[in-house]
């Protein structure tokens, strides 16, 4: 990093993460950086090729960095169901013949993977999903979807799984779905200064909620979603958990990126 420039920072557009992006925004640590908003994927990449310094990373880039930092006292992670990463069906899990997937990020791919092998005994055929792939989840073909576009979509299937809820049935374990992450060391008082914006915002969820301004079903509650089905603080269970996905994902790795 080129301490002569800002901090980069890419982070994720969805509401689970407004929180976050209002604390930074309302803090003076908005001075001393450049922030981007962007899909899981895509911030994942970001820090990968160096893009930018640091990024709210979905787990499953960690696997393809060769080092990498952990700089914050909080993630994205749920501690039951999490309500925007659901596997959508229209017949029940041992009758599904494909599934199509999400493409917004790697980690929830790999998760509905491990799922599939460990939990739900099912072998369907895996498809990778193009935007508006919602509109093909018919008959016996599912969809892992997540984020936004869940609460949108949940209604138009009669059958839902929640990925982290069935993770939490396989492990005991909570489900950590993106960290704070850097490819470099970043400065201590740096750090502490971020960690203080998130703090902040994660104390401001309510006052956050007023700047978002894409579009929410008229029957969400989007601060009970922020309040209790994303659980943001990075605990040693959940560093439990991330070394429990990694223990699996690195089984179904050579499959899925052959």
């Amino acid at each position: 990093m080129n301490n002569k420039n800002k901090i980069r920072i890419s982070a994720v557009s969805y509401l689970n993460t407004l929180p976050f992006t209002h604390g930074i925004k309302n803090s003076k640590i908005s001075e001393s950086i450049e922030l981007s908003l962007d899909i899981p994927s895509v911030c994942a990449e970001k820090v990968i090729q160096g893009k930018v310094d640091m990024g709210l990373i979905p787990i499953a880039g960690l696997l393809e960095m060769n080092a990498y930092h952990v700089i914050s006292d909080y993630c994205i992670g749920a501690e039951g169901a999490v309500n925007s990463v659901i596997l959508m069906s229209n017949v029940p899990l041992n009758e599904i013949k494909s599934i199509y997937l999400d493409y917004q990020s790697k980690t929830s791919v790999i998760l509905c993977r491990i799922l599939a092998a460990q939990f739900w005994k099912i072998d369907p055929e895996w498809i990778s999903a193009q935007p508006g792939y919602e509109n093909e989840i018919k008959d016996t073909t599912a969809g892992l979807i997540i984020g936004d576009r869940v609460f949108t979509n949940r209604k138009k299937f009669l059958y839902q799984y929640d990925l982290a809820e069935e993770w939490q049935k396989l492990t005991k374990l909570p489900f950590v779905f993106a960290v704070w992450a850097s490819r470099e060391k970043l400065p201590e008082d740096f750090i502490s200064q971020f960690n203080d914006a998130l703090s902040f915002g994660l104390s401001h969820k309510k006052e956050a909620l007023q700047s978002w301004d894409k579009p929410l079903p008229d029957d969400f509650q989007a601060l009970d979603y922020l309040e209790n089905s994303i659980s943001y603080n990075l605990s040693q269970q959940k560093m439990e958990a991330m070394k429990s996905y990694f223990l699996f994902a690195k089984e179904l790795v050579p499959a899925i990126f052959a």
